[in-house]
């Protein structure tokens, strides 16, 4: 399970399990990846809701 996380200057992947965690990007600084991280973290529950709901087994 991840997720894409998509800015004008570039973009990043995070995996979800077993925990958040970067798992590749480009473009984008570190002051923009420590932000998207903490909201790929604040809202963990509301991605993995979508994604089982995109991808119901």
């Amino acid at each position: 399970m991840h997720v894409h996380v998509h800015h004008a200057t570039g973009e990043a992947k995070f995996w979800l399990e077993p925990t958040v965690a970067l798992a590749q990007a480009y473009g984008l600084s570190q002051r923009n990846l420590s932000a998207a991280l903490r909201l790929v973290k604040e809202h963990d529950d509301e991605i993995r809701a979508a994604w089982q709901k995109h991808f119901p087994s």
